[in-house]
């Protein structure tokens, strides 16, 4: 018969006691750490690591807050001092909290490290350039293409009779659209539905677009003009 030696489950509790002790206390301070980790890196999740005699630490944030603390050791399996999971064995995070300090020291030597690295950083910036100009010359070509525009939709509306309608010519290549209601220029379009709107009912194309395109809007006042003297030739030939 097999004799067992006496088994005190007392023990095993006051083992456990202490581990979670120890754990809450690094939690509490690797927390910190991270904190402060979190706020140099300058972003919501993150990770360091580094290197110590016996091993590697890596410390894991989220939110500003530890996720975990893990101590790789030279010799043997990696231990999770802190995770979201199970709390570690008491052996393994002894090997690790005997190494602890050495951890902090090279986290507050880092800090160290940069501190002051944006000394001689300078904040004297060149000025900001204005776009008033810009804008006002932006303004005043499209003040331009729109009072034309409005002048071609009132005359389309009188010839081609309802409340809307679209008008659209190729030139040199380029396909233009101008669209019109009972108020005048809808939009002017370029280059189909994926193109450019010269005019529109929402914001105004970029300086580049019209520096493109206001050049060429002639060709397509011309296309309409030619459009409307070929109507009127047609007609005339018209015999009642």
């Amino acid at each position: 018969m097999t004799t067992w030696p006496p088994a005190e489950p007392t023990d095993a509790s006051t083992v456990a006691d202490h581990r979670d002790e120890l754990v809450a206390a690094v939690r509490d301070h690797a927390g910190q750490l991270a904190y402060q980790l979190a706020i140099l890196e300058g972003g919501d999740y993150g990770d360091w690591s580094t290197t110590t005699e016996n091993g590697e630490w890596t410390v894991k944030y989220e939110g500003g807050d530890l996720d975990y603390l893990k101590f790789a050791p030279s010799r043997g399996d990696d231990v999770y001092v802190v995770s979201t999971k199970r709390d570690p064995e008491p052996e393994p995070l002894a090997t690790a909290l005997r190494d602890y300090p050495e951890f902090v020291d090279a986290f507050d030597a880092y800090v160290d490290s940069i501190s002051g690295v944006l000394d001689d950083v300078s904040t004297a910036f060149p000025a900001v350039a204005s776009t008033d100009g810009v804008v006002a010359e932006r303004d005043r070509v499209l003040d331009a293409i729109r009072d034309v525009c409005d002048r071609m939709a009132a005359e389309l509306r009188r010839y081609e009779g309802g409340d809307y309608g679209t008008f659209t010519a190729r030139v040199d290549g380029t396909r233009w659209e101008l669209k019109w209601d009972e108020d005048g220029a809808a939009y002017l379009r370029v280059n189909g539905s994926n193109g450019v709107y010269v005019l529109s009912q929402y914001s105004p194309p970029s300086a580049e677009d019209i520096r493109e395109y206001a050049p060429r809007f002639s060709g397509f006042v011309d296309a309409y003009n030619d459009e409307v003297d070929a109507l009127e030739s047609d007609l005339a030939t018209v015999d009642l």
